[in-house]
């Protein structure tokens, strides 16, 4: 299968759905984008990382991952999104350490997260891109503060961001925490944090 490397459109969000943010990856050679729904923690994460005049007084956690890599040697070399199941992307961190490469298993907002620290390449598949990318347009304007590379999330993209919120409108606060825990038994950890999200908001 085919890689297509990708690069940060920016960070969209939602002002009627509240902790609803939607990473933008656009393909380097075309026209088509690729929203990933995160936290609000992994989207401030990115935001500060993408604004290089931006420094937080303490070390955030992906800071403190590139600290600990690079004081060991370890090389993040890429980020590879490889795996799409019910509207969960899976990617993996492909590392080197003394010419042997490792891979290893990352939520995507953290793979990316860490992957702009190192400026290392962000890669799909082919078959992921063409069932999940879509053609938008994302107005040139800047929605989050003292982020410059962020954007106004456009029509199409609230929508999706509706959308998935709105797969828990109907469940019962008992059975949020009931797939709250079932998400997390499973490792399904972008699931469990839309569920999480839910529950704070209700």
């Amino acid at each position: 299968m085919s890689l297509i490397q990708l690069t940060i459109k920016g960070i969209s969000y939602s002002q009627t759905q509240s902790g609803a943010y939607a990473l933008v990856l656009s393909e380097m050679e075309g026209t088509r984008t690729l929203p990933i729904i995160i936290g609000a923690f992994e989207a401030q994460s990115i935001a500060i990382a993408l604004e290089k005049e931006i420094r937080p007084p303490r070390p955030l956690t992906h800071d403190l991952f590139k600290t600990f890599s690079d004081r060991f040697l370890i090389k993040v070399k890429e980020v590879l999104i490889h795996k799409l199941v019910d509207g969960v992307f899976f990617s993996s961190l492909v590392c080197e350490r003394e010419g042997v490469e490792e891979v290893i298993d990352a939520r995507t907002s953290d793979a990316i997260a860490i992957a702009v620290r190192y400026q290392a390449p962000i890669y799909t598949y082919e078959n992921i891109l063409e069932k999940a990318g879509v053609f938008l347009k994302i107005e040139e304007e800047f929605g989050i503060e003292n982020t410059s590379k962020t954007e106004e999330v456009s029509s199409e993209l609230e929508a999706l961001i509706t959308d998935n919120k709105s797969t828990f409108s109907n469940v019962s606060l008992k059975e949020l925490h009931d797939q709250l825990n079932n998400a997390v038994a499973d490792e399904n950890y972008e699931l469990a944090a839309k569920i999480r999200d839910e529950i704070s908001k209700r």
